[in-house]
C-alpha cells in the first residue's frame, strides 16, 4: 500500500482535505540552507489513494536540497522565486547528469527513483513548489542514508565503495550522528 488504510466514510470530514501553511517560509538556518514543507498523506489524509502530493521548498542563498530520490514518485519542480541549478543522474551504466539552470516560472521534471538535486545559485532566498505523483513519495537523501544509517554501514564497505580511506568514512559518519 502506498497510502494509509482508508478511513470509514462516515468519519470523513472537511479537515481531512485541508492543509494550511504553504504561505509560511521554511526555516533554512541549517547546514544545507534548505527546508522542505511536505504536504503528503501524513499531513493531508484526503490525499490517500489519489496518487498526488505537493511540497514547498525554501532555500537560503546558496542553499541546497541535496542529492536524493523519491522511490515511489516522479516530481515536477516549479521555480516561484530564484535561480536554480538542478539535475538528475540517469541509471547505470551511463550515470549521465541531465542538468539545467532554472529561473522564475521555469519547470523541470525528475523521473521516479532517479537521484536529483536543486541548488539556489542566487544571492537571495529562493522558493519552489514540487508536485509529486504519489501521496506517499518517500525520500532517500543519499548522504544521510549512507553515512547516517542506524546501525551504521560498515566503514570497510563504504571505504571500498567510495574508494577512500576508512578515516574519510569515519569523518563523514561522524557528521551524520
Amino acid at each position: 500500500m502506498n497510502g494509509d488504510a482508508c478511513k470509514d466514510l462516515k468519519l470523513v470530514e472537511a479537515n481531512d482535505f485541508f492543509f494550511t501553511g504553504l504561505h509560511l517560509a521554511g526555516n533554512t538556518s541549517n547546514p544545507l540552507g534548505s527546508k522542505v514543507t511536505p504536504v503528503f498523506v501524513d499531513q493531508l489524509p484526503g490525499l490517500n489513494t489519489l496518487g498526488i502530493s505537493v511540497a514547498r521548498l525554501d532555500y537560503a542563498p546558496r542553499g541546497l536540497n541535496p542529492p536524493h530520490t523519491h522511490p515511489r514518485a516522479s516530481e515536477i519542480f516549479t521555480v516561484i522565486e530564484g535561480t536554480f541549478y538542478v539535475g538528475f543522474v540517469t541509471s547505470n551504466p551511463e550515470n549521465r547528469l541531465v542538468s539545467k539552470m532554472l529561473y522564475k516560472g521555469d519547470v523541470f521534471v525528475f523521473p521516479q527513483g532517479l537521484i536529483h538535486f536543486e541548488y539556489n545559485m542566487g544571492p537571495y532566498n529562493a522558493i519552489a513548489m514540487a508536485a509529486l505523483s504519489s501521496e506517499n513519495p518517500g525520500v532517500i537523501v543519499m548522504a544521510s542514508a549512507l553515512f547516517g544509517s542506524k546501525p551504521p554501514i560498515s566503514g570497510d564497505v563504504l571505504a571500498k565503495a567510495f574508494q577512500v580511506d576508512n578515516k574519510v568514512v569515519q569523518g563523514l559518519q561522524y557528521k551524520f550522528y
